[in-house]
């Protein structure tokens, strides 16, 4: 008799640890194993290519103002703390699956009092019942043979991971918006100043060509082209006015605090920025599987398949567990006299026939993990996507800023030889102020080139997955 107790028990023991939750095996990455080459790309990686998501941002970013931005805004930015509080109700929601696993010991006390009329009562005479019970016990617990607790308890536990990542990327996200909106801040504060600067030059040159015409030394016409050059710096200063004001309203949502930055805090131009060190995406693509968007997606794919478990699980016999003991009395002042002991003990099996829901349960699972797979798949593509796009850009951009900063010197130097022929009355007022405008835009060209510059190098180390320390 003793071998068969012991028997049952070790049956029960290996059914407890049973599970149906099929064995995860990560996909394979649908992307080259190195990143794209060319004459876009650079090809020689720094020594800190394979670090950038270990890279703290408070490194990357070192000019002092933009690390000031940064830190308001992860401390008071609404998406963020949005994106920690489903962190923490995924935390609760897989605390209370855990949970369960193990049985809940409930203490219960009733009691009651009913009057019994004659004709229901077996001695033909009325009376009045009365029973009072105290019970602690465990009330309707699964016992989980099969694994469908413990695979809910492993989805519940994945979904909190991938909420955690989900909070991971919402922090890279918001550290790299801020730091563009403060660098665009920058470009838009130089255009203006730009625009400014050109308003200065071209008023002086109406002015002289002005008191020209007015001694006949000068056009109508000259007079005019020069008033539209005027006209049109005017214009870009408004423009430049209300991007500025734009930039700034952006930059403070994203700070998200009451009382907007000042002046001397914010930007004035790109080349005032403190330079960011160098970083590149390494030789291998693997590095994006540190990515939290990546880890994310898996962490969802490996939720799936402990749903798979559960709904296999739930095609096998329930068996729950009520128990409890207690003291019971018809008085209640002997409620608690020797031998008023009770005890119950009710195990239940429950075995699913036919159940046509069951099994369309467990399609819809699979169905699910698929659809997990795919998704994980298209995460890594389109994050590759992003990290070859900036690479693109890395390898390029500088050699543009060099050609657009002599494209600049020759505009210089063009208006300048046009200037002086206009003087001296070699050439007309026309190639002047084709000589302005050239310039102008080539200027104007210059800022946007820096600013795609530096709005890359924060791309590549969002992209890149760092900016989580």
């Amino acid at each position: 008799m003793k071998r068969k107790w012991l028997i049952l028990l070790a049956g029960l023991a290996f059914l407890s640890g049973c599970t149906f939750t099929p064995a995860y095996t990560r996909p394979k990455a649908p992307v080259p194993e190195n990143w794209p080459t060319g004459p876009a790309y650079d090809t020689t990686p720094t020594a800190q290519a394979t670090a950038v998501a270990a890279l703290p941002w408070r490194t990357f970013f070192t000019d002092p103002g933009l690390r000031q931005a940064i830190e308001t805004a992860l401390s008071n930015n609404s998406d963020l703390r949005l994106a920690a509080l489903n962190v923490a109700r995924a935390r609760a929601i897989y605390g209370i699956q855990r949970s369960a696993l193990y049985p809940a010991v409930d203490l219960s006390a009733s009691g009651t009092k009913k009057r019994v009329p004659a004709d229901l009562a077996s001695s033909g005479q009325r009376y009045t019942a009365e029973q009072y019970d105290v019970n602690l016990g465990i009330f309707a617990w699964e016992i989980d043979f099969f694994g469908r607790l413990r695979s809910l308890k492993d989805q519940a536990l994945e979904t909190y991971l991938a909420t955690a990542q989900a909070h991971r990327s919402a922090r890279i996200l918001l550290i790299s918006a801020v730091a563009r909106a403060y660098v665009t801040l920058a470009a838009d504060q130089e255009n203006l100043r730009l625009a400014r600067t050109t308003l200065e030059n071209q008023q002086a040159a109406y002015d002289l060509i002005r008191r020209r015409q007015e001694v006949g030394l000068g056009t109508e016409l000259d007079l005019n082209r020069a008033r539209s050059q005027v006209d049109t710096a005017r214009v870009d200063i408004a423009r430049y006015v209300r991007l500025v004001a734009q930039d700034r309203n952006a930059l403070d949502l994203l700070i998200g605090v009451g009382q907007p930055f000042s002046d001397d805090q914010l930007p004035t131009d790109l080349a005032g920025l403190t330079p960011m060190p160098p970083i590149d995406a390494g030789l291998s693509s693997t590095v994006l599987l540190e990515r939290p968007d990546i880890l994310q997606a898996e962490h969802q794919l490996k939720a799936a398949h402990a749903n798979i478990g559960a709904a296999r699980a739930a095609l096998f016999p329930n068996i729950s567990l009520t128990t409890s003991v207690g003291v019971a009395s018809a008085e209640l002042s002997r409620l608690f006299s020797a031998g008023q002991g009770t005890w119950l003990f009710a195990p239940q099996v429950s075995l699913p026939v036919f159940d046509a829901r069951l099994w369309a349960a467990l399609d819809a699972t699979t169905a699910e993990r698929e659809i997990a797979v795919v998704q994980y798949q298209q995460a890594i593509q389109s994050a590759f996507r992003e990290v070859a796009d900036a690479l693109a850009v890395k390898g390029t951009v500088d050699r543009q800023v060099e050609a657009q900063a002599a494209l600049v010197r020759s505009a210089a130097e063009i208006y300048r030889l046009a200037d002086v022929r206009y003087a001296k009355g070699v050439d007309n007022y026309l190639s002047v102020l084709d000589a302005q405008r050239s310039l102008y835009a080539a200027q104007q060209a210059l800022v946007a080139v820096n600013l795609a510059r530096i709005v890359n190098q924060v791309q590549l180390y969002a992209v890149l997955g760092g900016g989580t320390a």
